[in-house]
């Protein structure tokens, strides 16, 4: 059987794998989101449920001459959980020096970027829980490259349009207003 990429589960290369990824996200969220059932719960019915299985399975062995189930013993190692860590470290390092180099106050288009984004994440947050917001989001993950795919050149053609578009508004915005606000001190200094 051939190896599946990410890439080709997104762009629905094998329909039978990406519908099932798409449908068990579907489930997941139906079972979490509509009928409000709890992931610390679902856990643990799952573990009574196997945890009795395997107890019934094990006493019952010897009353009807089967062998007992094999329990594998299961360990965590310890190098994959510190890279793990050390990579996360990594990535939370990093967000920590964005959000530093946004507030310093050197790149004011950034700046404003960064405030529009997180209102625009308010307002959808307002609207929708995360689980509800992750699941759109793992929507659009499995749509979007597909359909991209399928009409890249309207895509790209508008995509450049809303660019162009989107720098004219931007200049007449600095010209009429972000070039009105008075700069301090700060800009004239040399930095270090």
């Amino acid at each position: 059987m051939a190896e599946e990429h990410p890439a080709d589960v997104f762009l629905w290369r094998n329909k039978k794998i990406s519908a099932g990824v798409l449908g068990s996200a579907t489930a997941m969220w139906v079972l979490f989101e509509l009928l409000e059932y709890h992931l610390l719960t679902l856990v643990c019915h799952i573990l009574i449920l196997s945890l009795a299985v395997l107890f019934l399975w094990s006493n019952a062995s010897t009353f009807i001459n089967k062998s007992r189930p094999h329990i594998p013993e299961f360990h965590i190692p310890e190098e994959p959980v510190l890279q793990v860590a050390a990579a996360l470290r990594i990535e939370i390092n990093n967000v920590f020096a964005f959000l530093r180099d946004i507030a310093s106050g050197r790149d004011l288009k950034k700046f404003l970027s960064a405030i529009a984004g997180l209102w625009v994440l308010s307002i959808v947050g307002n609207w929708c829980n995360f689980l509800t917001l992750f699941y759109i989001a793992f929507v659009l993950l499995h749509t979007l490259p597909v359909l991209y795919e399928k009409y890249e050149d309207q895509v790209d053609s508008f995509a450049e349009k809303a660019h162009a578009e989107f720098n004219k508004q931007y200049a007449v915005f600095d010209a009429k207003v972000l070039s009105k606000i008075p700069r301090g001190p700060l800009k004239d200094k040399k930095r270090d």
